[in-house]
This record gives C-alpha cells, structure tokens and sequence, in this order.
C-alpha cells in the first residue's frame, strides 16, 4: 500500500468537522504551491512565448476591454 493510498484511508475516516478543516488547509496549501511554481516559470522563462504571443494580438487588435 502507498503513502497515498494509506492518507486516501485516513480522510475517508474523518469526522465532518475534520474534513472541513483539511480542505481548507489543502486549498491554501496547494495555492502557494501553484503560486511558486508560476514564480519560477516566469523567472525561468517559460512563460514568455505566452506573453509575446498575447502582446503581439493585442497589437493586432485581437483583444477587447473588459
């Protein structure tokens, strides 16, 4: 059995209260997780043929305001 497996295990058997209180902690947890790997994308540059691609139809007129 795997780690994930014997954690999969675990939650199926918390109380509500519990459950509740570790879907908000994963929930912040897994938005800083998200938020430092786009830092080290854009630092690395792995986001820039996105953002040229999106300047350049811009340039083109191919966005509107919001």
């Amino acid at each position: 059995m795997t780690k994930v497996d014997k954690i999969e295990q675990e939650i199926r058997r918390l109380p509500l209260e519990e459950l509740t209180a570790l879907r908000k902690w994963f929930r912040e947890f897994d938005a800083e997780a998200w938020d430092r790997e786009i830092e080290e994308d854009i630092k690395a540059g792995r986001l820039d043929s996105l953002a040229e691609e999106a300047m350049e139809t811009h340039r083109k007129g191919g966005s509107s305001r919001l």
